[in-house]
């Protein structure tokens, strides 16, 4: 099996690259195009992990458009520790005990934007293999401290296309799942209005070969994803806004934080092996409020 994914590891982290450049490109042209002063440039970084591998860390501050947002990329790979191992064996994975090597690869995006009635958002894609498993996971929600309706229906729209495309049953499965998995417990809340999350997606099994297959719905959702949110941009980033809806805002975006930090399953994946915190951690918004 190692042998026979060495190429399918290098085509899905070139497809994660690719997505994360034309992501790039399009923000930094909404900066241009939006907004008065200095346009906001991607500070670009290296990111490296001291068992294999690394990435690069895109990160955005103070723009006309974006206050904060991270783009970044990785491809990594090692041993897995001891409580990654048994995490990894709860899911289901066989064999971590006897060899818990790995390799993973993914983008993952997170945007706090300067108007309060343009909504942030997160997005991520990933490939994971060990000797025993491999599978594809992602997804993407919108998180609007000022909810539009319209605005969230755009979204979902275009996440159900991408799901539709490939199996009429993804879209109701994989959004229940973002509504759970987004769900803040401590708040009783979900941290915006959802999308689509899926993970584990071999929808092969043991019996067929349904790499290609799940791949090429990996990345439908990654092209879904200027389609479904830089035209909400678009919309509202000319709005007018007081400082109520700042602190609509910053309080919003004090849920996500908590979020992140307590639930996130990438964030506890990233710190447990000894990614670049910095990266692991890019997703936090600039500036937040508890009240």
């Amino acid at each position: 099996m190692t042998d026979q994914f060495d190429a399918r590891k290098s085509r899905a982290a070139a497809w994660f690259r690719t997505l994360r450049d034309r992501i790039v490109a399009s923000f930094e042209a909404l900066e241009d195009s939006h907004g008065t002063g200095t346009p906001g440039r991607f500070e670009v970084t290296p990111t490296t992990r001291a068992d294999g591998g690394g990435g690069l860390m895109s990160v955005m501050r103070g723009g006309r458009v974006f206050e904060k947002i991270g783009v970044n990329v990785s491809e990594v790979h090692g041993t897995l520790g001891e409580r990654a191992q048994k995490a990894m064996a709860a899911r289901g994975v066989p064999g971590m005990e006897s060899d818990p090597r790995f390799w993973a690869s993914g983008i993952s995006l997170v945007a706090h934007m300067v108007n309060p009635h343009c909504p942030a958002v997160h997005m991520n894609t990933r490939m994971f293999w060990t000797p025993h498993a491999w599978w594809f996971g992602g997804g993407a929600d919108l998180n609007p401290a000022l909810e539009y309706a319209e605005d969230t229906a755009h979204f979902h729209a275009e996440m159900q296309r991408a799901c539709d495309a490939h199996d009429p049953a993804y879209y109701p499965r994989f959004k229940a799942w973002a509504d759970e998995y987004f769900f803040v417990p401590h708040r009783g809340r979900a941290r915006g209005v959802g999308g689509i999350f899926y993970d584990d997606l071999n929808t092969g099994g043991a019996t067929s070969d349904s790499w290609e297959a799940d791949f090429a719905f990996t990345q439908a959702v990654g092209s879904a994803f200027l389609p479904a949110f830089v035209p909400l941009t678009e919309r509202r980033v000319a709005t007018p806004w007081t400082e109520a809806d700042r602190e609509a805002q910053l309080i919003h975006r004090g849920l996500y934080a908590e979020y992140n930090l307590v639930y996130d399953r990438g964030t506890k994946f990233g710190l447990e092996t000894g990614h670049d915190a910095n990266a692991v951690l890019m997703s936090l918004p600039p500036i937040a409020k508890w009240t």
